[in-house]
């Protein structure tokens, strides 16, 4: 019944879909882009219920208070407590580590403006749980929503960020000039070998 009415939302909107969910990931980081209106929250809703998939979300920790906190996990989301020892990285893996079943959205642009860059939270969430990256899409040039093939994070940022720039290359937010660019800040830092070499040459 949710699929039917997701599929049903989609098409009375002028939308359709490409692709299917990436079979095997149960468990992986799904990154939602372009981001650059409050409509993408209502279509990315649609778009998961089209196919058949219950997405989580992160949200901070007091927005789970009582009676509010109710409604906001119902809706699929997870707190994130900035308070802890433990940074968001960190308390992300551990619910993968406990879940046999998380489909964890991240949007990297992380604001609507447009950003010179990513947050690479995704990316390290990823990494450090061993789970997937599973593109998705909203494509508003030609009303389609869809996903990219799964990416495993390989330990090279830029080469798997290559991946990622050649799925979003021609995807376009409602307003274009405010997406922001798929990169990382990380991409453009030394190697760590380079940056110790760098850290203890002499003054």
């Amino acid at each position: 019944m949710r699929r039917r009415l997701g599929f049903w939302l989609l098409r009375a909107l002028g939308w359709r879909t490409q692709g299917t969910f990436p079979a095997g990931c149960e468990r992986c980081v799904l990154v939602a882009a372009p981001h650059t209106s409050n409509l993408d929250l209502f279509f990315m809703l649609a778009f998961a219920m089209a196919f058949g998939l219950r997405v989580r979300w992160v949200g901070k920790h007091t927005l789970f208070r009582f009676p509010m906190g109710i409604l906001m996990r119902f809706l699929g989301g997870m707190p994130v407590d900035r308070r802890s020892r433990q940074d968001a990285v960190a308390q992300m893996a551990a619910h993968f580590a406990r879940e046999k079943s998380l489909i964890l959205v991240i949007a990297p642009e992380g604001t609507r403006a447009h950003g010179k860059s990513w947050k690479s939270g995704f990316y390290w969430i990823s990494h450090t749980a061993g789970v997937p990256i599973v593109p998705s899409f909203l494509d508003w040039s030609t009303k389609t929503a869809g996903f990219g093939p799964a990416i495993v994070p390989s330990g090279d940022l830029r080469a798997d960020m290559d991946r990622l720039r050649a799925i979003y290359a021609n995807v376009c937010g409602r307003y274009p000039e405010q997406q922001g660019t798929v990169r990382l800040a990380e991409e453009d830092a030394p190697p760590p070998a380079l940056r110790v070499a760098a850290g203890s040459a002499p003054r």
